[in-house]
């Protein structure tokens, strides 16, 4: 619109110009032999000059207006947007329809008119339904727990929150089938009473089982496979072919595709999965080294059901993690650990009111920054390190001292715990957090590659060269291959095994 009407001034001006000087007689040119020459080298007259000044500034004001439009539609403030300090051409009210969506580690937010949570398949079906109809796209999105925020998209999601029951459990073939919506810890908990439990785990259980299987998640253990191994058959709710059920029989090859397809071949609404005897594990925490890591790797991928490596910037220090089923221990370990929670702690409460101090001088007000020994002694492990990182997470200096830290807070650690293996394999990540995660092949268990070490130590060796502000830790685990074809595990060979970093 705006253009059209720059146009037509711009034309109306060019016929008004025209009209004023069509009838203004020419000099002589006898009278001027440099009458061409000046023709092309002088300025405009008056009325061309003010003719042109006009053009700019309507210009100027359809951009100014055009502008000021697509930044009240494009940028909607969130509800607390009244406390934040005012921006010019930021400012726009919150609709009350539009919903604001973040990821679980809160480091990407979108906010949608269309946020869908169906309470049964027919209202899933419908809302598939209806938004191929109208050509919308939508996109499925469990509890955010991805950290690149992929669930996440302006245009429409649709969430299976409200779709979280146990449908049906074989106590004999040891499955489940559940709705997908259901997050893991509430399955893990449904089937307690039935004696079962779940192969494996990623670090957190808020995940909705179907979020978990479609970005491949995983747990460690080299000879156990990620999450999507675990599922024997799926429905799904598609555009274009309704609602499907698939499986290793039962269309084998759209299965292998589906169980590992990120929600791009359809809704998944239900899944049944292969479950094993609930168990109790006994976790071995101890630290090591590289030189250590590389005499035992081989050994240490064969021999324990789950184990993972916590390499920590800046140090020499790995962290190993091993978990084994109790029974292969003839029960719990004799342990008596060397140090009191506390005395592991005191490093790091230590490194937090020193650095307090500084800060409080340094970059903010004493009221900011208080904290009493009460408050202080309540403090975890992760949330002391979060708030030390938090005072200034790009400076190196800081980062490399909060890891020595966590270092000798592992070193007076080490020791055993016992229990039922989802809560072992749980791991607490901290709060907010960027992360960026690989995948690759590390050989067979009965022949690592090693490529997997030698990464690490490449990684490690350019983040000191690159000065880079690493924090602690970057978590190392392994799995067996999958057979899903879009699965960072994907492969043909049954021995292989992968590296996660």
């Amino acid at each position: 619109m705006f253009r059209a009407a720059a146009i037509t001034t711009r034309r109306s001006s060019q016929t008004l110009l025209h009209h004023r000087t069509s009838n203004i007689p020419p000099p002589p040119l006898h009278q001027n032999p440099n009458f061409l020459h000046r023709q092309f080298c002088s300025t405009p007259s008056s009325s061309s000059a003010k003719e042109a000044e006009i053009r700019k500034y309507i210009g100027y004001t359809a951009l100014l207006v055009g502008s000021a439009i697509a930044t009240y539609y494009s940028f909607p403030f969130p509800a607390d947007a009244k406390h934040k300090p005012a921006q010019f051409f930021k400012y726009a009210p919150l609709p009350e329809d539009l919903h604001s969506i973040s990821n679980w580690s809160g480091t990407h937010e979108v906010q949608t008119r269309v946020f869908l949570q169906p309470e049964n398949l027919q209202e899933l079906e419908k809302i598939v339904h209806d938004a191929n109809e109208k050509k919308q796209r939508i996109r499925p999105v469990g509890s955010g727990l991805s950290p690149n925020g992929i669930g996440l998209l302006r245009a429409g999601m649709v969430n299976l929150a409200l779709m979280d029951k146990i449908l049906e459990v074989d106590r004999e073939k040891k499955t489940v089938k559940v709705q997908a919506g259901i997050r893991v810890q509430e399955l893990v908990d449904g089937i307690k009473e039935h004696g079962l439990t779940l192969q494996n785990f990623a670090s957190i259980r808020e995940q909705q089982i179907g979020g978990i299987v479609q970005v491949g998640a995983h747990g460690t253990g080299a000879s156990l496979p990620p999450m999507d191994e675990q599922i024997i058959s799926m429905k799904l709710v598609t555009p274009a072919k309704g609602t499907i059920e698939v499986s290793k029989e039962k269309n084998p090859e759209l299965f292998y595709l589906a169980r590992c397809g990120l929600g791009a071949l359809g809704v998944v609404a239900e899944v049944t999965i292969q479950c094993v005897e609930k168990h109790e594990l006994v976790e071995h925490t101890f630290v090591s080294n590289i030189d250590e890591i590389k005499k035992n790797h081989k050994k240490w991928l064969n021999e324990n059901k789950h184990i993972k490596y916590l390499w920590i910037p800046y140090t020499d220090t790995v962290v190993v993690v091993k978990c084994n089923p109790v029974s292969k221990w003839r029960g719990p370990p004799k342990f008596k650990p060397k140090y009191t929670k506390d005395e592991a702690l005191q490093q790091l409460r230590e490194l937090y009111v020193d650095l307090l101090k500084k800060y409080r001088t340094v970059e903010t007000t004493a009221k900011s920054l208080e904290i009493n020994e009460p408050d202080l002694n309540d403090l975890s492990f992760t949330e002391l390190r979060d708030k030390i990182l938090a005072l200034d997470p790009l400076n190196k200096d800081l980062v490399v001292k909060a890891n020595q830290a966590e270092a000798d807070f592992w070193r007076k650690s080490e020791g055993y715990r016992v229990g039922w293996n989802d809560e072992i394999l749980g791991f607490d990540c901290g709060g907010q957090q960027w992360v960026s995660e690989t995948c690759f092949p590390s050989g067979t268990l009965a022949k690592p590659s090693m490529k997997d070490l030698e990464y690490m130590e490449e990684l490690k060796q350019l983040i000191q060269s690159q000065n880079i502000p690493a924090p602690a830790p970057i978590e190392q685990r392994w799995t067996a291959r999958s057979k899903s074809l879009m699965s960072p595990a994907s492969s043909p060979a049954e021995d292989e095994i992968f590296s996660w970093v």
